[in-house]
């Protein structure tokens, strides 16, 4: 049973701080049906009727939605990556991140397709590589959730929030859409070589130019064009920093209206209206840029407001994330496509 065999598995399996979600839902059920016995003979009853209702408060407590997206799932495959620690292009951790990355979306019988290309940097020539998933619909259109898993060239960086929080998200999302039949096709695609190329010292030293960068997005994008996969796209959606507590996420000033709107009014209607919060904010440089210039509708999902604080720092540790901010987004994200699928029916 897959919901309670979530929660057992949030539990016993995850990280202290991911299992307390389901804990606290624990305590929430056990404390409900002590109370019922207060109820006589009506006891079993009021139990039964009890159960569905204490079964998604527990779900949402524990970080799992109706839809099935586990925030802990997510953010144990985010400690799984800072583990690792720095992963740049062509690194040691990058690869070892690689082989993290489609060791479990084969685990999920995912079609997982490795794209090698190499770019030009300041560096030199550095092989990179884009993992995409495939997961075919029984019509033309395609739909991309993306993320980039790359982390910035700094010493000590991490990148638990910048580059971990949205391949964790972009993970768990492959578990649950991989299992499904969608009239779309959809495909989640983990790019490699989004910060700017250098050996930067800090943050301060990073220099953004229009060709150091979104590197992996660019070369797909393009691929795409050739083969004539783009004309068929219908949106792609980029989750980038998605991690902090009580995530706040503001509309891309330079992201596509309608698919903004339709993200955004998906998440007012589960909820989650603090979280996509109805603000302006210009992002800048990102991957959804490579196909928004090519004409593909493209949303970047990032709360930057941390732009002042861990951002590109040494501090951007897994204590950055939490849990739930990872459920809400990828509840989010998981509710979009039939959304998406009824628009592009």
């Amino acid at each position: 049973m897959e919901d309670a065999g979530g929660c057992h598995y949030s539990c016993l399996g995850h990280s202290s701080r991911a299992s307390e979600y389901c804990l606290n839902g624990v305590k929430k059920i056990m404390l409900s049906v002590e109370q019922k016995r207060d109820f006589g003979s009506g006891r079993t009853f009021g139990t039964i009727l009890l159960l569905p209702l204490t079964l998604v408060l527990a779900l949402h407590l524990h970080g799992e939605s109706s839809t099935g997206f586990d925030g802990p799932r997510a953010y144990e495959h985010v400690r799984h990556l800072v583990e690792i620690g720095p992963r740049p292009p062509a690194s040691e951790g990058i690869h070892r991140a690689q082989a993290y990355i489609t060791g479990q979306l084969k685990s999920y019988g995912c079609p997982v397709e490795e794209h090698d290309f190499h770019g030009p940097t300041a560096l030199g020539d550095l092989a990179m590589k884009n993992i995409v998933v495939k997961i075919p619909g029984s019509g033309p259109g395609i739909v991309l959730y993306t993320t980039h898993y790359d982390t910035v060239r700094i010493p000590n960086f991490v990148g638990a929030d910048d580059g971990g929080s949205g391949t964790g998200t972009m993970l768990e999302l492959a578990r649950l859409f991989c299992s499904r039949k969608n009239s779309l096709n959809v495909w989640i695609v983990f790019f490699d070589g989004e910060e700017a190329q250098g050996n930067w010292t800090d943050k301060a030293s990073i220099l953004w130019t229009d060709n150091n960068n979104t590197y992996g997005s660019r070369e797909m994008a393009a691929q795409m064009a050739l083969s004539g996969d783009l004309k068929r796209t219908k949106a792609m959606i980029l989750a980038d920093m998605i991690g902090p507590a009580k995530v706040r996420i503001t509309r891309d000033t330079g992201s596509t209206p309608w698919l903004t709107d339709l993200i955004w009014d998906t998440a007012a209607q589960l909820g989650y209206q603090n979280n996509f919060v109805n603000e302006n904010y210009a992002v800048g440089g990102d991957d959804h840029f490579s196909f928004i210039r090519r004409g593909v509708a493209g949303c970047d999902l990032i709360d930057f407001s941390v732009r002042d604080t861990y951002w590109h720092t040494p501090q951007d540790t897994l204590d950055k994330v939490d849990p739930q901010s990872l459920a809400v987004v990828g509840q989010v994200l998981a509710d979009t496509l039939p959304r998406l699928e009824k628009k592009f029916r």
